[in-house]
């Protein structure tokens, strides 16, 4: 796994590592309050830049383009504007969090539907 792929998957564990202690420190600490923001951690970061990953992987041609290097800088600062607009609202920061929180998700959301126009195509030639 090289480039691109590598640069998602890499990314991917690195935030699974994250997630998971987070929730460790939650059940150290039995204050559960950052539950939403350790989900979002977990699902976002891990799997969804896993599978980015094994699908860049797999067509490596896609990974070469314009529009795939877009889809990576987008995904990754729409996932760390999230986690911090989530970690901050549930932390009672509701004035500062809810605003990233939500920039963080319509990013997140226009880089899922880039990743649809990148990834489509290529299921559709396959099928």
């Amino acid at each position: 796994m090289k480039s691109l792929a590598a640069r998602f998957f890499g990314t991917a564990i690195l935030y699974a590592i994250l997630g998971m202690t987070l929730g460790n420190v939650m059940a150290a600490t039995e204050d559960h309050s950052q539950l939403v923001t350790h989900a979002h951690m977990l699902l976002i970061g891990w799997v969804s830049f896993a599978i980015f990953g094994f699908f860049y992987h797999l067509f490596a041609d896609r990974a070469a383009t314009a529009m795939a290097r877009l889809h990576f800088w987008l995904a990754q600062a729409s996932y760390i504007a999230i986690v911090v607009g989530l970690f901050l609202l549930f932390a009672g920061s509701t004035g500062i969090g809810v605003p990233i929180a939500s920039i963080g998700s319509m990013a997140y959301l226009l880089s899922m539907v880039l990743f649809a126009v990148i990834a489509l195509p290529v299921l559709g030639a396959r099928a």
